[in-house]
């Protein structure tokens, strides 16, 4: 595993059932602390956190926002054992253990109330204008996932589930030699549908892992069952792993797996997002199913994939639409704002965390 890493994923997006974010998995694991970042829009929170990410040591992941990639929503710190988390909408985090487990970072106070009181009727038809735009984009994806999991679902009519069974059991038991420890699962995503189109930080799986496996299949319907059975041996063996998951899948099922202890990923590959690396292993997924009664499905399966496409670039059209309302929003919250009082914080969690 490499050391003295930047990283990047996401931690929500849409999806076909809404708004599905992981944040919330992050408050069960007992060693990392979580700073909860509360603001508006524009205050200077993924500022913040972008300047606190480049001051980090050891594996530091950036956790982009699927709205406007290149904000952040998050910052997880591998030393000091700790994150920082935009704890707004549509991801509202509010503490547990307030003082025990979390601390809430306001940064309400560098506001000027009166100045944005005095344009209330244009943020909320600004809000008001996001959300639609937003709501139009999730409308999209759902119909993009039932398309999906429609083609997956006759993909698997066509797998030879004992072939494929045997072997990601045999290649789980060469990969995973038992450690006697308890295995911990990461939840991320490697890739969004986003105002850029369908966005993947292929760079993660380089930067975390040497031995890339891809697994290429169109449907996923060989390409999950193998992730989930490699996955299972992973943490039975005693592993940590990134398990990434499908953001345009019903059921959240892995899409990819990373195992940054033993320097190796398995991914899947296809048509929205083609994964290659130099030395990878490839291995296609065909081979695990019967390709004549597949072929009988081959006007269906088309129709599928072109609505898919167009679905989604509905959908990332519907996002642009929305970041270009969020960003005027933001020009309200911007002028309002006091950022020598925001440089302050920054400056207090930055000494708490120890990167002064």
């Amino acid at each position: 595993m490499k050391t003295n890493t930047v990283v990047d994923f996401f931690l929500g997006s849409h999806s076909p059932q809404g708004f599905r974010g992981y944040f919330d998995a992050l408050d069960a694991q007992p060693d990392l602390w979580l700073y909860l970042i509360k603001a508006g829009p524009g205050c200077g929170k993924s500022t913040m956190m972008k300047r606190l990410a480049s001051a980090a040591d050891g594996i530091t992941e950036r956790i982009h926002c699927s709205s406007d990639p290149d904000s952040l929503d998050g910052v997880i710190f591998s030393s000091p054992r700790a994150a920082v988390l935009d704890a707004t909408a549509p991801h509202t985090l509010d503490p547990a253990f307030p003082g025990a487990k979390e601390s809430v970072v306001s940064l309400y106070h560098t506001l000027d109330a009166k100045q944005l009181r005095a344009c209330a009727g244009q943020i909320r038809a600004l809000f008001g204008q996001c959300g639609c735009h937003q709501a139009a984009a999730g409308r999209s994806i759902v119909s993009a996932g039932m398309l999906l999991t429609e083609q997956r679902a006759i993909a698997a009519r066509c797998v030879d589930s004992e072939k494929l069974r045997g072997y990601a059991t045999r290649l789980a038991a060469r990969c995973f030699p038992r450690t006697g420890r308890t295995g911990r699962e990461q939840i991320r995503l490697l890739s969004a549908v986003t105002p850029q189109g369908v966005l993947v930080w292929r760079d993660t799986v380089s930067a975390l892992c040497d031995q890339i496996t891809v697994f290429q299949d169109e449907y996923g319907a060989a390409a999950f069952p193998l992730l989930a059975i490699l996955r299972q041996a992973a943490l039975d063996s005693g592993y940590e792993v990134y398990s990434c998951v499908c953001p345009l899948s019903a059921g959240g099922e892995v899409q990819h797996l990373l195992v940054p202890e033993r320097g190796m990923a398995f991914v899947t590959s296809n048509r929205w997002h083609p994964m290659e690396y130099p030395g990878q292993k490839t291995v296609r997924c065909s081979r695990f199913w019967d390709a004549n009664r597949l072929r009988c499905h081959k006007n269906r399966l088309s129709l599928c994939r072109k609505t898919v496409d167009g679905l989604l670039e509905q959908a990332s059209a519907s996002l642009r639409q929305a970041k270009a309302c969020h960003d005027e929003l933001e020009t309200y919250y911007v002028d309002a704002a006091d950022f020598a009082a925001v440089d302050k914080v920054c400056a207090g969690l930055a000494a708490e965390l120890g990167l002064a």
